[in-house]
């Protein structure tokens, strides 16, 4: 199973920050990492941020200003800072990518949990 590594998550209180990384397997062909998602108790999995079309970044409005999604080259992954994190944040996060081998396909992480206390 094709399966995107992530890191970074945790438990910390409200206010406070934590940075998601996601990196893609060497073992997986012509990924491309594209952005992250969350997931709550009891809703769907929603965007939080992602890259569109020439590489710019896109936000949900409820972490606009507060999120910045960002590739590090040097690591090769793609990362999320958040800061100011409020209880509403809580939420298994994944990110998401894409290859076109052998043919075109989604990619998903495990998932991080990310739990802020208010």
């Amino acid at each position: 199973q094709e399966l995107l590594v992530e890191s970074g998550g945790g438990l910390v209180q409200a206010g406070e920050s934590l940075r998601l990384s996601c990196a893609a397997p060497r073992s997986i062909w012509n990924v491309k990492v594209v952005g992250w998602y969350r997931q709550a108790p009891g809703k769907q999995r929603e965007l939080v941020a992602n890259f569109v079309s020439g590489d710019r970044e896109q936000y949900a409005d409820s972490v606009k200003g507060r999120f910045t999604l960002y590739r590090d080259t040097v690591k090769n992954t793609v990362n999320l800072q958040m800061n100011s994190l409020r209880s509403e944040d809580t939420a298994v996060y994944y990110c998401k990518g894409y290859s076109d081998y052998p043919k075109n396909h989604d990619i998903w992480g495990q998932g991080t949990q990310v739990t802020v206390s208010s």
